[in-house]
C-alpha cells in the first residue's frame, strides 16, 4: 500500500515490493521520485566543502538536520533521535 503515510522507516520496509525501491532493485527507478526546483540544483552545483559526511534529522529543531563529521557522533545523534521517536509513539 503506497498511500499510507510512513513516518517512521522500519527495516523491513527495505523489502517492500515496489520498482521505487532501491534497496530491492538495482539501478534507477521507472520515474523521477520527486523534481527539485532551479534553487536546489544550483545549490549542489555549488556547494561549498564542509567536511560533513552523515546527517539525521534533529529532534530539538522539527524540520532540521543534524549533520557529523564522524561514524561515531554520527551513531550518537541517531540514537537520540531514535529514544526521542520513540517517546513520542511513533511506530509508523
Amino acid at each position: 500500500d503506497f498511500q499510507q503515510v510512513i513516518r517512521r522507516v522500519l527495516y523491513k520496509d527495505l523489502s517492500l515490493d515496489s520498482p521505487y525501491n532501491t534497496y530491492k532493485y538495482k539501478g534507477l527507478p521507472p520515474g523521477p521520485i520527486t523534481m527539485p526546483d532551479i534553487s536546489s540544483i544550483d545549490a549542489v552545483l555549488n556547494a561549498e566543502p564542509h567536511g560533513y559526511y552523515y546527517f539525521v534529522a534533529d529532534p530539538e529543531r522539527p524540520g532540521y538536520h543534524s549533520f557529523s563529521k564522524s561514524l561515531s557522533e554520527h551513531n550518537a545523534k541517531r540514537k537520540d533521535y531514535i529514544k526521542w521517536i520513540s517517546a513520542q509513539g511513533i511506530k509508523r
